[in-house]
């Protein structure tokens, strides 16, 4: 990791700090504030501009943690079923959607269980790919190694890890071999499942450099 690009992509992994589960809090450009699937906050966490709800489970779309963040000039994004879960004013996303918020590119993504029941197609929950700065991030939400995930190139990838409801950590190396970002983080191995022990296992199959973040903000 020597090129300019590469220390530009460090300096921002610095700036993603990993909230628990599947949550992120992102230090944006020019002091933006972006948050994706906020949950268990802590009551000092600055006011959002941009809040990306992935889909309507509890883990991922929390109200009370919402509350502690939104302003009436926040961006807050999410699929049809989020709508219901949250009263307030909200971009509905689907796949495909591209959102442009003040110099921040944001494009919704597949996210999705071809053969299990948490989370279909057809509720059309999304990942989301987030580009600043010329630099793209990937949060994959809640899903499998889909087909779509031949289409992602992203530079940090943050990808579910834990099993069961999502990938498990071969599955999950398996897609970031593919996607081949520079940075990989795990998520969605603790709180919810109890099971950092994965994490250890995704770093061994993967094929590029895992970041473990610490959780907390």
């Amino acid at each position: 990791m020597s090129s300019v690009f590469d220390a530009d992509v460090i300096t921002l992994v610095e700036k993603i700090h990993w909230l628990g589960n599947a949550g992120f809090y992102i230090e944006g450009p020019d002091k933006m504030a972006v948050y994706i699937d906020p949950f268990k906050l802590k009551n000092h966490m600055p006011k959002a501009d941009c809040i990306l709800i992935s889909h309507a489970h509890f883990d991922h779309c929390s109200a009370s943690d919402v509350k502690k963040i939104f302003r009436d000039d926040t961006l807050l994004a999410g699929p049809a079923k989020v709508v219901m879960e949250l009263p307030y004013k909200m971009k509905v996303t689907s796949p495909g959607e591209h959102i442009d918020f003040h110099g921040i590119s944001i494009d919704a993504v597949p996210a999705y269980n071809p053969h299990k029941n948490f989370h279909p197609p057809s509720d059309e929950n999304v990942g989301y790919l987030i580009t600043m700065n010329g630099i793209k991030i990937y949060h994959a939400g809640d899903t499998d190694f889909i087909p779509e995930m031949e289409n992602i190139k992203a530079d940090i990838a943050m990808v579910p890890v834990g099993g069961m409801y999502t990938m498990d950590p071969r599955e999950a190396a398996e897609a970031i071999n593919l996607i081949n970002p520079k940075i990989a983080i795990p998520m969605h191995f603790v709180d919810i499942q109890k099971k950092d022990d994965e994490v250890k296992e995704f770093q061994k199959y993967c094929k590029v450099e895992v970041v473990v973040k610490a959780q907390g903000k």
